[in-house]
């Protein structure tokens, strides 16, 4: 074919995506608005999935299933309203795709509910009859009514302190706002790194009143003490923050000193009321008066008792750093160090270092001591699951890679219901697992203990479900089977001693320092310390796997009224952010309850 047909046909294609993609939503439409099941069920394949987030259940909503699909939609429609579903002109239009090992044609919609602005995505594939069947949808409620976030046309007036002569001007007013001495902030935002920042954004854009406190003395601070030679593992276009893009000049992956200070910079940008030097202490919920009771402590040691009607943590899937028992330990004479407290290797050249764990931290703070003249051994304890960076790695950054906007991309991952999230999973590790066959099968001729988790749904699954036990691999695992960095299984060791490991054959490692990279605790031990065991026992587990498939009390309403959890890498807390101020900005227009 010549330029011009395959121009001619290109477009016929479009034509056909966009007309079927049409055609589908017209007949879902009409059989939403007649709360029909059946109707709507015949539009769906048998397999088939829906994830709602807030348009119809006002909750992150997975269901599977023809049948159930149906039932739900026309069970909430008459409280939703939904209507006025279509193509807009300014997304990503309809296209032949291979999705989850399904060939399709997805498109994104928008529609109205009786509360505001939604979209969705729709994913669509011929029966055995030949007729078009949606085997996936998600719907998404995107904005309130009346309430829409300060973007573009609609922007801020600055009138308040625009040329206001003999008035407060922005710096005037911004001082005034952070100082919080006339007022209660609505929210409080406990981390000031990528969930909270995110979510302070948002929020700020929904109208809502937040203060954000960070223990660090600056913002960014939180990246910034970390090791010295770290970077992002995974690339740039799928880390930005809400409203701001990196620049286009900035690296594929980011060092931390730079990510620090590009958080500071945005916290100013975006008007974020944030105290830095300032400890979260401890919170109580002031049942008759619907508010919290939050004590935070100064930097010169004062404390001041907020009352917020919502507290967000904010701090990561992590939390304290853990010190495992570790037999001995204590009888060593050289120094100990946690990851956590780790920066660089420099003060240890010429010496000897055991790293606990083969995480990432692990290997990453394993190639700064070695490329210091360190003698480094790594310790492992259990399986690790080892990615490449390039090309494994690369595999997650779909759909952002493809090209189009940032809100598209994000809209097309948040689409994603668990079980497709894990057959999604479970194809890319069987990928990862052919790119770095030569690199595991070194690995693994070096007693190294590889796996792909309990499912073999690979690295991020177990990032999920535990927040580590994998390592994204920047160049140690190569040394390691050349022998340049040392392994030791830790099933060897009988214990600590004052020269280093007692081996349980009665030979001796010596070392000078132990490095920690034995992980944190998980993010309800936070929860522990600051709202006491009371708490804990009443909402359960934070993050991990729940029930339903979706992230535990994860950016959605908790069964403590006012308590929210957000966190995750920048893509994560980027799209979710919006979702949690949804909600909390239609608990305070009286839209939504408590659960």
């Amino acid at each position: 074919m010549n330029t011009y047909d395959l121009a001619l046909v290109d477009f016929q294609n479009a034509q056909r995506c966009r007309r079927s993609a049409e055609e589908w939503l017209a007949a879902f439409e009409a059989a939403l608005a007649a709360q029909d099941a059946g109707s709507i069920g015949a539009l769906f394949h048998q397999d088939s999935h829906w994830r709602d987030i807030l348009a119809f259940t006002w909750h992150l909503t997975p269901t599977a299933g023809r049948d159930g699909i149906a039932a739900r939609f026309a069970q909430e429609q008459g409280r939703t309203g939904a209507q006025a579903f279509h193509l807009p002109g300014d997304r990503r239009p309809p296209r032949e795709v291979t999705r989850f090992g399904i060939e399709s044609i997805e498109a994104i919609f928008a529609f109205k509910t009786a509360e505001g602005r939604g979209a969705g995505v729709l994913r669509i594939a011929p029966d055995a009859d030949g007729a078009m069947k949606a085997w996936h949808i998600s719907t998404v409620l995107e904005a309130l009514d009346g309430h829409e976030e300060k973007l573009g046309a609609n922007r801020p007036t600055g009138a308040a302190y625009s040329r206001n002569f003999g008035g407060d001007n922005w710096a005037d007013v911004r001082r005034k706002a952070v100082a919080y001495e006339d007022r209660e902030p609505v929210v409080l935002v406990i981390g000031a790194a990528q969930a909270g920042l995110s979510t302070a954004a948002r929020l700020n854009q929904q109208g809502i009143d937040t203060l954000v406190v960070e223990k660090w003395p600056r913002i960014g601070d939180s990246w910034r003490r970390r090791y010295h030679s770290l970077a992002l593992h995974n690339a740039v276009q799928q880390n930005h923050l809400p409203y701001m893009e990196f620049p286009p000049t900035w690296p594929k992956y980011i060092p931390k000193d730079m990510l620090g200070n590009w958080f500071e910079f945005y916290a100013d940008a975006m008007e974020i009321n944030c105290w830095t030097d300032t400890e979260f202490v401890s919170g109580t919920w002031d049942a008759a008066a619907k508010c919290w009771s939050a004590v935070v402590r100064r930097g010169d040691g004062t404390e001041r008792i907020l009352r917020p009607r919502h507290l967000v943590f904010a701090n990561g899937v992590s939390s304290y750093p853990m010190q495992p028992d570790i037999p001995g330990l204590e009888d060593f004479k050289g120094d100990v160090v946690h990851s956590e407290g780790f920066d660089s290797g420099t003060a240890w050249k010429g010496k000897r270092a055991f790293i606990l764990g083969t995480g990432s931290s692990a290997n990453d703070i394993a190639l700064d001591l070695y490329s210091n003249g360190v003698n480094t051994t790594l310790i492992q304890r259990g399986p690790t699951t080892v990615i490449s960076i390039d090309p494994s790695a690369r595999l997650g950054e779909l759909p952002w890679s493809e090209g189009g906007t940032l809100e598209d991309a994000d809209i097309l991952v948040a689409a994603a219901t668990p079980p497709l999230t894990v057959k999604a999973l479970k194809a890319n590790a069987k990928r990862m697992y052919g790119f770095d066959k030569e690199m595991i099968d070194g690995l693994e001729s070096i007693g190294f203990k590889h796996d792909y988790g309990v499912d073999e749904t690979g690295h991020l699954m177990k990032y999920f479900r535990r927040g580590g036990g994998y390592n994204l691999d920047t160049g140690s695992s190569a040394l390691m089977i050349k022998g340049e960095i040392g392994l030791l299984q830790y099933e060897r060791i009988e214990r600590f001693s004052a020269e280093g490991a007692l081996l349980r054959d009665g030979s001796v490692v010596a070392a000078d320092l132990v490095v920690l990279a034995t992980g944190y605790f998980p993010q309800v031990e936070l929860v522990r310390r600051a709202l006491g065991q009371e708490m804990v026992d009443r909402i359960g587990p934070v993050w991990g796997i729940g029930p339903d498939g979706e992230l535990g009390n994860m950016y959605k309403r908790t069964p403590q009224q006012g308590l929210w959890f957000i966190a995750g890498g920048l893509a994560q807390c980027r799209i979710n952010s919006k979702y949690l101020a949804l909600q909390i900005a239609a608990m305070e227009l009286g839209k939504l309850g408590p659960l």
